[in-house]
């Protein structure tokens, strides 16, 4: 009996990966749909549970409005509350970037100056303990009734996890990898660029998650001080007015505005650190 040809021989041979790879990228597909159909299920629930609750134990509209008359809200007014959402947005996006600038600024002192980290640490730990709500009206003394404030306090709040996370990211270097760098008299520099910056990315990204979320945070908390226009000032005075459907949509506003730095963030993240993909 004559063997098979050569090429039936290999065929299955040079298949096998080409399988392999297609259901390697078909489980990808799925991972990434069930992480999309998740959160999306999650709100979902949510707002049915919100739905029921208001009909069934009759939930007074100026108490708490059903999904829909929030909805309709923010279909009606959505020229008000996109007027008012802009003044927010760019003064939480400010603090975002000064606080995460100046936090990493000072990490990068820390590690290289550690009498500075001793001396220093334990004040910032202390100032972060003092609630928002007590250094907005300090800060408006200081700053005036403007932007400048709003965007202070923002930066306050996106400050200390920043801190924290990058000064943990630069001090978590590989041992060895550290021994190597100064084996080859690497320089402060050189270590600092080539070796721990890529430690602190994830640790640095970790807390620009929070930041970003924790930005508007305190973008709103400083309109609550004094403000005519933005989310804040929207949330005050539908609470005097008894105007609770157009609270819950400044709220959602808000919220959604936090998911979008949220987003962008995870975006950086991505593209930014590709070998954790």
């Amino acid at each position: 009996m004559s063997a098979p040809p050569l090429a039936d021989r290999l065929a299955p041979t040079d298949a096998a990966p080409d399988d392999e790879e297609a259901r390697y990228r078909e489980a990808q597909r799925r991972e990434r749909r069930r992480r999309r159909l998740m959160p999306a299920l999650g709100i979902i629930g949510l707002l049915l549970l919100w739905w029921a609750v208001v009909v069934i134990f009759q939930v007074k509209p100026f108490i708490a409005p059903s999904p829909l008359a929030v909805l309709q809200t923010l279909y009606v007014k959505r020229d008000v509350l996109l007027a008012n959402l802009l003044p927010t947005a760019g003064e939480a996006l400010g603090g975002l970037l000064i606080g995460n600038l100046a936090a990493i600024a000072l990490a990068t002192v820390f590690v290289h100056y550690r009498r500075m980290q001793e001396i220093f640490f334990p004040v910032a730990v202390m100032f972060n303990s003092i609630p928002v709500v007590a250094k907005a009206p300090i800060l408006v003394l200081l700053m005036g009734n403007g932007v400048e404030p709003k965007i202070a306090i923002a930066a306050l709040v996106c400050f200390f996890p920043t801190l924290v996370n990058s000064v943990r990211g630069l001090e978590a270097v590989n041992p060895q990898a550290m021994e190597l760098m100064r084996v080859l008299s690497a320089s402060k520099r050189e270590i600092f660029f080539k070796l721990r910056v890529f430690s602190a990315l994830p640790y640095l990204f970790s807390a620009l998650r929070i930041s970003a979320s924790m930005a508007v945070i305190g973008a709103v908390v400083g309109e609550w001080i004094g403000a005519t226009q933005g989310i804040g000032a929207m949330i005050i005075q539908a609470t005097y007015n008894f105007d609770s459907p157009l609270l819950y949509a400044a709220i959602t506003m808000s919220a959604c505005l936090s998911g979008c730095f949220f987003l962008v963030v995870v975006g950086l993240e991505r593209a930014v650190i590709r070998w954790q993909s």
